[in-house]
């Protein structure tokens, strides 16, 4: 804890444990923190001061009460100084920047978190700003779908408005397949916040290889702090397998990304927070797939702390308070992440992971689920991981030959699941 220690910084959402407890030990650290979530706090506790829930109107944290969580943060702000509001977590974006407007804190405008959870708007705010991106259409039926793929040209992305994770998003190459891929975007968009149901977003198919950047913004200002080039699995979904940071990626200074980056957050409103941002660099140039306002997932700011040691907990807590934060590297390395699946939908009985070491630069390999869970492949479900493996090198190269290796290893037992007409969550 540093001297500061006056007041807290609230917290809306901790999310799914193994992928997100880093981020709460960093931000602990920097500032006293007080979590607002849907459940009352478990494993969240050593890094709190206090906690307040707020039950969800409907499903498991996806419809939030925004009344209940901007009540439950005066009812904090009455009983101590609140110096700033953060998330990582998706569903709780627009809330976090209604509570940050509400109590006169940075943040993320009500407007810029729309923009970000929205796939729809922050279409429409870059073409108003005219930044690359995708060519696009909205469509709210099959028949509008199939006649916008037409005038885009096929293949085509076909993706629900406002999930996240590549829920629910597939490429089409040809006018047979795009009812069965709008009737699925349509449906996963059913599974998020009401004023998403229905309808997708039809979306020109960009060429080249992808990034992710995560940054920080203060006071207009853009600055990016991890690159992950990421690994996509089999068409025709975008499930990410994979991703790897280089802590000295050249990316992080090219002066073309870096104003497409700063442009592109001017015309969403973001002056503060901190976002996800996907990038092709297609033939044209590099192209704005989405921003995100949050932190990536898939444990990306985990790999670029291993790679930099910038802690993006800290980094979280700073932005939060206007404070603009230190993004000086204290090493460079790589760092890669490889997501293992079943090779079909599958009951878990066993997993085994390798020992560190097993594999050169194998740092880490962890179960993701227990024995008996069930896991599911797309278009059933998606993010159907049953383990994961991190490995370090001094190139990507030679990284991603390790992950390779090294989630050759995991060992997998399970019983098939033949349920081809699964309709649970996607997820």
């Amino acid at each position: 804890m540093d001297d500061n220690t006056d007041g807290v910084v609230l917290q809306f959402g901790s999310g799914f444990q193994p992928y997100r407890e880093y981020l709460m030990q960093g931000a602990a650290k920097r500032r006293r923190l007080w979590l607002i979530d849907d459940e009352p706090a478990t494993w969240q506790q050593p890094y709190v001061d206090g906690s307040s829930v707020v039950v969800p109107l409907e499903g498991a944290g996806l419809v939030l009460d925004h009344d209940g969580l901007i009540a439950a943060a005066e009812a904090v702000a009455r009983t101590r100084p609140v110096r700033g509001v953060f998330t990582y977590d998706e569903p709780s974006v627009i809330a976090t920047a209604l509570v940050a407007d509400r109590l006169g804190l940075p943040g993320l405008t009500a407007q810029g978190a729309q923009g970000c959870r929205d796939k729809a708007r922050t279409r429409q705010a870059l073409t108003a700003a005219g930044l690359p991106q995708p060519r696009f259409a909205v469509a709210t039926t099959a028949d509008e779908a199939a006649a916008a793929a037409a005038d885009i040209g096929y293949p085509v992305v076909v993706k629900p408005r406002g999930m996240a994770a590549s829920i629910g998003v597939a490429v089409v190459d040809d006018k047979a397949g795009i009812t069965d891929a709008f009737d699925r975007a349509d449906k996963s968009s059913r599974s998020g916040p009401a004023e998403y149901h229905g309808g997708a977003l039809i979306e020109e198919l960009v060429d080249g290889s992808e990034i992710s950047i995560d940054g920080a913004v203060v006071a207009g200002e853009y600055l990016p702090f991890c690159i992950a080039h990421k690994q996509l699995g089999a068409p025709p979904y975008f499930e990410e397998v994979g991703h790897i940071v280089d802590g000295a990626d050249p990316l992080l200074a090219d002066a073309e990304l870096r104003e497409l980056l700063r442009a592109a957050h001017e015309a969403i409103g973001a002056p503060y927070g901190i976002t996800h941002t996907e990038i092709r660099f297609s033939s044209r140039g590099p192209v704005v797939i989405e921003i995100n306002g949050r932190l990536g997932g898939d444990l990306i700011p985990y790999l670029g702390k291993l790679a930099t040691g910038i802690d993006p907990g800290a980094v979280l807590v700073d932005v939060a308070q206007g404070i603009r934060p230190d993004l000086e590297p204290a090493h460079r390395t790589c760092v890669g992440i490889r997501f293992c699946y079943p090779p079909e939908d599958a009951r878990v009985v066993e997993i085994v992971v390798p020992e560190p070491g097993a594999v050169p630069g194998l740092v880490e390999a962890h179960p993701m689920v227990s024995p008996g869970t069930t896991v599911r492949l797309p278009p059933r479900a998606h993010i159907g991981r049953h383990a994961y493996v991190v490995c370090t090198a001094d190139d990507p190269a030679t990284c991603a030959d390790r992950l390779t290796a090294a989630a050759d290893l995991v060992e997998l037992t399970y019983d098939a699941v033949n349920e081809p007409e699964f309709s649970g969550r996607p997820w």
